[in-house]
């Protein structure tokens, strides 16, 4: 079934995509490199969204919020090669890469902490290196979400990321996603500056 929308006259029909990071399948589910899938979540599910359509290797799902309409996706194309499905689509929607909005996890933030930034490089960051060399462009706004930093130098990095949160990080982890979704209200409505302002700690 075509994923279909009414065109704007010039440019895109969306104000902004907004796009969580991770890796399809459920053995990932609560791991440290999924964080994004679980911001994205948390967001869908205070504001009553689905992704109910399957588009260029992304569940795809759109919505009016803050008197913005939004398109956003999940890459199902793991977090490597994540750059593949948002290209496609922000080619295809005709959306700039400063109305992209990224969500992933960084290790150099501790758990429950998050930052904003409205543009940068990859900072080693596999799945935003992928859609820096798709977009051809860093000029994208993200939101990057604490998961500690490895317990020691030599501890495996993947083995890391791929590691799920123990139950001590419950209450961090959710302040988090609540920081996040109240993010995601804040650029919509009054853009990244007030939204950086406001929650990157």
């Amino acid at each position: 079934m075509m994923f279909s929308f009414k065109k704007k006259f010039n440019g895109s029909a969306y104000d902004m995509l907004i796009v969580g990071l991770g890796n399809p399948e459920p053995k990932y589910d609560g791991t440290r490199h999924n964080i994004g899938f679980a911001a994205l979540d948390a967001f869908l599910e205070k504001h009553s969204i689905n992704l109910n359509k399957m588009k260029y290797n992304a569940e795809i799902g759109e919505a009016t919020v803050c008197g913005k309409r939004v398109l956003l996706i999940k890459p199902q194309t793991y977090m490597n090669s994540s750059g593949e499905a948002v290209g496609k689509i922000a080619s295809f929607y005709k959306i700039e890469p400063e109305n992209i909005l990224i969500i992933f996890d960084d290790i150099s933030l501790d758990v429950g902490k998050i930052r904003l930034r409205r543009k940068g490089s990859a900072g080693g960051h596999n799945g935003i290196k992928s859609i820096i060399s798709h977009l051809g462009s860093e000029n994208f706004p993200r939101i990057k979400i604490g998961v500690g930093q490895k317990p020691h130098p030599d501890y495996d990095l993947v083995d890391w990321v791929l590691g799920k949160f123990p139950k001590s990080d419950e209450a961090n982890l959710k302040e988090a996603l609540t920081a996040s979704t109240n993010a995601i209200e804040e650029i919509l409505a009054r853009g990244i500056e007030s939204a950086m302002n406001k929650y990157s700690k």
